[in-house]
């Protein structure tokens, strides 16, 4: 299973199968202001990253996130 997806499933407590590259808070009802900072934080410390406010503020959907995570040299994503 895709690691990110996982990740995203966890987070913000929908079956995996719910999330796809183009997920977005505006997709999926779950994804609210709580569950972005979730996400950020179990992001941080799964993948070992520090995130700029840029970075956080651009991830608006799984593949950007995963976008960003590359560029930081994560290629387990």
């Amino acid at each position: 299973m895709d690691m990110l997806i996982a990740l995203f499933a966890e987070c913000l407590n929908v079956t995996s199968d719910r999330l796809t590259e183009d997920s977005s808070p505006e997709s999926i009802s779950e994804w609210d202001s709580l569950a972005a900072m979730n996400l950020v934080s179990e992001i941080e410390e799964r993948f070992d990253v520090t995130l700029s406010t840029r970075e956080i503020m651009s991830m608006r959907t799984i593949a950007i996130a995963r976008d960003v995570l590359k560029r930081k040299g994560v290629s387990e994503v």
